[in-house]
């Protein structure tokens, strides 16, 4: 009897690599007036609000020829580049993760401006046997920082939203060991179903005393698992394995995904998928850079946020260079989440699109390519496996 044949990526020895940059726009999408975000833009803003960025690796795959940026002129030979749009609502993580995967929702998940309705604080004392405090859209820290000593005496947890459809819920390690409130929230995510099915429910675990309060890099999300087939599902069907790094595995609630590693900060993240890359022969590396996000850009600190992308722009600097054939890099993102608009709430934004091969880096060549977030994964199944999903929404912009 013939010896099984391993499947056409490892044949190949084909590799992608996703890097979502969390919440880096580049510009209003249509119809973001009905979200309030009309003239939003966080990557021209960022740089705008710190006299500019130095982004050497992002720029000469062509981030000044998507957008004016800064400190980034437009590139003499550009990889594949452009910007991409979401086909379904909304402005959150899992919406934008979603897409750049084939699964686009028919309408946006709930979210709660004021609070969660009475009935469903009721009816999660009950599930968790713990009273709750706080109930209002917040920041993680403002919140801590207002109720965590009223957490300590009492032991209620902290219950908050934002304008995102999550749940999140924070407790003190010393008062509430970590697992402890994973076990709350897995609870409080069987709770959340029907039309109360909100898009996350997060654990938020902190540390520190009071008026020094500092969360934890134990925070885990509870998602909702796709409604849909996606592009990662279509990888696994064939046998390509599907690597997660940072809070992508949560994300996808574990649908489509082989095996999940750590990346709460993105020197984590980057160091996992650059370890990955030095031992991985075929498969796809899906890549969340959180703090982009969560440390900056809810924080309206556009310093920090060029830090960060300084600092992944090294890390993208390092990948190209240890590129071979066979290897596709992609640097997206989600969403916005623009430093100079009012609130902190995500924006609704195109994301840029940069892609480069080893060919594309060393012949140039590289194409302007505008489309949906989907285009990802359909260029993702194409380039390791040479097939399409005519199911799935997206073309791709490489073969």
């Amino acid at each position: 009897m013939a010896a099984a044949q391993p499947p056409p990526a490892e044949r190949t020895g084909r590799r992608a690599v996703v890097l979502v940059i969390d919440a880096c726009g580049v510009g209003a999408l249509p119809d973001a007036a009905a979200y309030g975000d009309a003239g939003t833009n966080t990557l021209a803003h960022v740089a705008d609000a710190v006299g500019g960025v130095h982004l050497p690796a992002l720029g000469a795959l062509g981030l000044g020829s998507i957008t004016t940026v800064r400190g980034v002129a437009p590139a003499r030979s550009p990889a594949i580049h452009g910007r991409l749009h979401p086909l379904g609502p909304g402005k959150d993580s899992i919406a934008g993760h979603w897409e750049l995967m084939g699964v686009v929702m028919d309408a946006a998940l709930p979210t709660y401006p004021h609070g969660f309705p009475p009935e469903v604080v009721e009816r999660l004392e009950g599930a968790l046997g713990r009273p709750l405090i706080c109930n209002r859209p917040d920041d993680g820290l403002t919140a801590i920082d207002q109720f965590g000593e009223e957490h300590l005496r009492d032991g209620a947890l902290i219950l908050y939203t934002s304008q995102d459809s999550v749940l999140q819920l924070a407790a003190h390690a010393d008062r509430m060991p970590p697992e402890e409130l994973y076990r709350a929230c897995e609870l409080a995510r069987a709770q959340m179903n029907g039309e109360h099915a909100v898009g996350r429910v997060i654990a938020r675990p902190f540390t520190g005393a009071p008026g020094a309060f500092t969360r934890t890099d134990g925070r885990r999300d509870y998602a909702l698992a796709p409604p849909s087939r996606s592009y990662l599902d279509a990888l696994r069907e064939r046998g390509v394995r599907v690597h997660a790094v940072g809070k992508v595995h949560d994300l996808f609630a574990g649908v489509g995904i082989d095996e999940a590693h750590p990346g709460a900060r993105n020197d984590v993240a980057l160091a996992e998928t650059e370890r990955l890359l030095s031992r991985l022969e075929a498969g796809l590396v899906f890549v969340n850079l959180i703090e982009t996000d969560q440390l900056y850009g809810h924080r309206k600190d556009a310093a920090g946020f060029a830090r960060a992308l300084e600092a992944i722009d090294a890390a993208v600097g390092r990948m190209l260079g240890a590129m071979r054939e066979g290897d596709l890099l992609v640097v997206t993102a989600d969403h916005g989440v623009d430093p100079a608009h009012p609130g902190t709430d995500h924006t609704r934004e195109h994301v840029p699109l940069l892609a480069a091969t080893r060919g594309l880096l060393t012949a140039g060549g590289g194409e302007r390519h505008d489309g949906p977030l989907a285009d990802v994964g359909a260029s993702v199944l194409a380039w390791l496996m040479g097939e399409s999903e005519p199911d799935l929404p997206g073309a791709p912009f490489i073969s």
